[in-house]
Protein backbone atom coordinates (compact mmCIF):
# COMPACT_ATOMS: atom_id res chain seq x y z
CA UNK A 1 0.00 0.00 0.00
CA UNK A 2 1.14 3.69 -0.81
CA UNK A 3 -0.46 6.58 0.66
CA UNK A 4 -0.15 10.32 -0.21
CA UNK A 5 0.25 12.55 2.79
CA UNK A 6 -1.45 15.72 2.44
CA UNK A 7 -4.80 16.06 1.72
CA UNK A 8 -5.17 12.03 2.54
CA UNK A 9 -3.45 11.54 6.25
CA UNK A 10 -2.40 15.31 7.37
CA UNK A 11 -4.26 18.15 6.43
CA UNK A 12 -1.56 20.28 4.36
CA UNK A 13 -2.91 23.72 4.33
CA UNK A 14 -1.17 27.23 3.74
CA UNK A 15 -4.53 28.94 5.18
CA UNK A 16 -3.41 27.34 8.57
CA UNK A 17 -0.46 29.15 9.10
CA UNK A 18 -1.52 32.37 7.10
CA UNK A 19 -4.82 32.80 9.11
CA UNK A 20 -2.20 33.93 11.66
CA UNK A 21 0.00 35.98 10.16
CA UNK A 22 -2.68 37.98 7.64
CA UNK A 23 -6.24 38.07 9.59
CA UNK A 24 -7.82 39.56 6.57
CA UNK A 25 -9.17 36.83 4.81
CA UNK A 26 -9.49 38.60 1.54
CA UNK A 27 -5.57 39.55 1.66
CA UNK A 28 -4.63 36.17 3.20
CA UNK A 29 -5.79 34.76 -0.51
CA UNK A 30 -4.39 37.46 -2.28
CA UNK A 31 -0.83 36.36 -0.71
CA UNK A 32 -1.41 33.10 -1.53
CA UNK A 33 -2.63 33.52 -4.84
CA UNK A 34 -0.32 35.91 -5.90
CA UNK A 35 2.98 35.28 -4.13
CA UNK A 36 3.76 31.91 -2.92
CA UNK A 37 1.79 30.57 -5.58
CA UNK A 38 1.25 27.33 -6.14
CA UNK A 39 4.02 27.76 -9.29
CA UNK A 40 6.65 28.66 -7.42
CA UNK A 41 6.21 26.22 -4.09
CA UNK A 42 5.85 23.69 -6.96
CA UNK A 43 9.44 23.51 -8.38
CA UNK A 44 10.19 23.00 -4.56
CA UNK A 45 8.75 19.57 -4.89
CA UNK A 46 10.64 18.72 -7.64
CA UNK A 47 14.28 19.42 -5.85
CA UNK A 48 14.68 23.03 -5.63
CA UNK A 49 15.98 24.78 -3.06
CA UNK A 50 13.84 26.33 -0.58
CA UNK A 51 16.37 28.68 1.00
CA UNK A 52 17.28 29.60 -2.74
CA UNK A 53 13.41 30.51 -3.65
CA UNK A 54 12.41 32.68 -0.62
CA UNK A 55 15.36 34.70 -1.01
CA UNK A 56 14.31 34.94 -4.95
CA UNK A 57 10.97 35.66 -3.85
CA UNK A 58 11.45 38.32 -1.16
CA UNK A 59 13.60 40.03 -3.91
CA UNK A 60 10.57 40.46 -5.76
CA UNK A 61 8.09 41.29 -3.24
CA UNK A 62 9.74 44.00 -0.68
CA UNK A 63 7.81 44.85 1.86
CA UNK A 64 6.43 41.07 2.15
CA UNK A 65 9.97 39.44 3.31
CA UNK A 66 8.68 38.14 6.68
CA UNK A 67 5.83 36.30 4.89
CA UNK A 68 7.47 34.61 2.66
CA UNK A 69 10.00 33.40 5.05
CA UNK A 70 7.22 31.85 7.00
CA UNK A 71 6.25 29.46 4.39
CA UNK A 72 9.57 27.51 4.50
CA UNK A 73 10.15 28.62 7.85
CA UNK A 74 6.90 27.44 10.06
CA UNK A 75 5.99 24.68 7.62
CA UNK A 76 5.04 22.30 9.86
CA UNK A 77 2.16 25.20 10.80
CA UNK A 78 0.62 24.21 7.47
CA UNK A 79 0.17 20.45 8.38
CA UNK A 80 -2.02 21.09 10.89
CA UNK A 81 -3.66 17.72 11.93
CA UNK A 82 -4.01 13.89 10.68
CA UNK A 83 -7.34 12.64 9.61
CA UNK A 84 -8.41 10.54 12.30
CA UNK A 85 -10.57 7.72 10.60
CA UNK A 86 -7.45 7.51 7.95
CA UNK A 87 -4.96 7.11 10.91
CA UNK A 88 -7.13 4.64 12.05
CA UNK A 89 -6.93 2.43 8.68
CA UNK A 90 -2.84 2.71 8.48
CA UNK A 91 -3.37 1.06 11.64
CA UNK A 92 -5.42 -1.14 10.80
CA UNK A 93 -3.37 -2.25 7.62
CA UNK A 94 -0.55 -2.37 9.19
CA UNK A 95 -1.57 -4.59 12.46
CA UNK A 96 -2.95 -7.22 9.23
CA UNK A 97 0.44 -7.23 8.20
CA UNK A 98 0.28 -5.17 5.02
CA UNK A 99 3.37 -3.02 4.25
CA UNK A 100 2.85 0.32 3.74
CA UNK A 101 4.98 3.43 1.88
CA UNK A 102 4.46 7.05 1.96
CA UNK A 103 4.69 8.77 -1.72
CA UNK A 104 4.49 12.60 -0.98
CA UNK A 105 4.98 15.50 -3.17
CA UNK A 106 6.93 18.23 -0.92
CA UNK A 107 10.08 19.85 -0.39
CA UNK A 108 13.24 17.62 0.70
CA UNK A 109 13.56 18.80 4.69
CA UNK A 110 10.14 16.97 5.29
CA UNK A 111 12.06 13.62 4.59
CA UNK A 112 13.62 14.18 8.18
CA UNK A 113 10.72 15.79 9.50
CA UNK A 114 8.62 12.74 8.68
CA UNK A 115 11.22 10.42 10.29
CA UNK A 116 11.57 12.22 13.72
CA UNK A 117 9.42 14.88 14.97
CA UNK A 118 6.29 14.11 12.96
CA UNK A 119 5.90 10.87 14.56
CA UNK A 120 5.83 11.65 17.97
CA UNK A 121 3.36 14.77 16.96
CA UNK A 122 1.51 11.93 14.62
CA UNK A 123 2.83 8.09 16.27
CA UNK A 124 0.41 6.31 12.69
CA UNK A 125 3.24 7.76 10.76
CA UNK A 126 5.88 4.70 12.49
CA UNK A 127 3.57 2.09 10.60
CA UNK A 128 5.32 3.18 7.36
CA UNK A 129 8.38 0.82 6.24
CA UNK A 130 9.89 4.02 4.10
CA UNK A 131 9.13 7.81 2.96
CA UNK A 132 9.72 8.54 -0.52
CA UNK A 133 9.37 12.62 -0.80
CA UNK A 134 9.59 14.18 -3.91
CA UNK A 135 11.83 16.94 -3.43
CA UNK A 136 14.30 14.46 -2.04
CA UNK A 137 14.58 12.64 -5.32
CA UNK A 138 13.99 14.80 -7.63
CA UNK A 139 10.79 14.08 -9.60
CA UNK A 140 7.10 14.38 -8.66
CA UNK A 141 3.49 12.40 -8.78
CA UNK A 142 2.13 12.05 -11.60
CA UNK A 143 5.77 11.47 -13.20
CA UNK A 144 6.01 7.71 -13.95
CA UNK A 145 9.68 8.07 -12.27
CA UNK A 146 8.34 8.45 -9.02
CA UNK A 147 6.20 5.52 -9.32
CA UNK A 148 9.23 3.10 -9.98
CA UNK A 149 11.24 4.59 -7.12
CA UNK A 150 8.19 4.08 -4.65
CA UNK A 151 7.91 0.21 -6.04
CA UNK A 152 11.86 -0.14 -5.56
CA UNK A 153 12.06 1.02 -2.70
CA UNK A 154 9.61 -1.67 -1.46
CA UNK A 155 10.96 -4.31 -3.94
CA UNK A 156 7.21 -4.74 -4.96
CA UNK A 157 6.22 -4.62 -8.69
CA UNK A 158 3.75 -1.81 -9.92
CA UNK A 159 0.59 -4.65 -9.86
CA UNK A 160 0.96 -5.38 -6.66
CA UNK A 161 0.67 -1.87 -5.35
CA UNK A 162 -2.11 0.13 -4.77
CA UNK A 163 -2.01 4.24 -4.42
CA UNK A 164 -4.21 6.13 -2.41
CA UNK A 165 -4.01 9.94 -2.88
CA UNK A 166 -6.43 12.75 -3.29
CA UNK A 167 -5.57 13.87 -6.47
CA UNK A 168 -6.65 12.51 -9.97
CA UNK A 169 -3.61 13.29 -12.29
CA UNK A 170 -1.63 11.04 -9.25
CA UNK A 171 -4.16 8.13 -8.95
CA UNK A 172 -4.13 8.37 -12.94
CA UNK A 173 -0.53 8.55 -13.11
CA UNK A 174 -0.20 5.37 -10.84
CA UNK A 175 -2.40 3.54 -13.36
CA UNK A 176 -0.88 4.51 -16.32
CA UNK A 177 2.53 3.06 -14.72
CA UNK A 178 0.48 -0.27 -13.89
CA UNK A 179 -0.30 -0.02 -10.30
CA UNK A 180 -4.07 0.08 -8.58
CA UNK A 181 -4.59 3.33 -7.46
CA UNK A 182 -7.95 4.93 -5.75
CA UNK A 183 -8.91 8.35 -5.68
CA UNK A 184 -9.19 9.36 -1.90
CA UNK A 185 -12.49 11.71 -1.47
CA UNK A 186 -13.78 10.53 2.30
CA UNK A 187 -12.43 7.82 4.50
CA UNK A 188 -15.60 5.82 4.09
CA UNK A 189 -15.11 5.72 0.51
CA UNK A 190 -11.70 4.89 0.12
CA UNK A 191 -11.73 1.78 2.99
CA UNK A 192 -14.70 0.33 0.61
CA UNK A 193 -12.58 0.67 -2.73
CA UNK A 194 -9.64 -1.07 -0.78
CA UNK A 195 -12.28 -3.46 0.44
CA UNK A 196 -13.55 -4.28 -3.24
CA UNK A 197 -9.47 -4.61 -3.76
CA UNK A 198 -9.07 -7.08 -0.78
CA UNK A 199 -6.91 -5.37 1.23
CA UNK A 200 -7.54 -5.70 5.31
CA UNK A 201 -9.14 -2.22 5.57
Amino acid sequence: MVFDMGGVLLDWNPRHLYRKLIPDAGEMERFLATVTTSQWHGLQDRGGDPAEATRRLQAENPGQEALIEAFYGRFDEMLDHAFPPMAALVERLHDAGTKLYLLSNAPAFIDPWLRGPARHRHPFLGCFSDYVVSGLVGCCKPDAAIYDLVCRTGSFRPGEAVLVDDVLSNVEGARRFGMHAVQHRSPEATVDALRTLGLPA
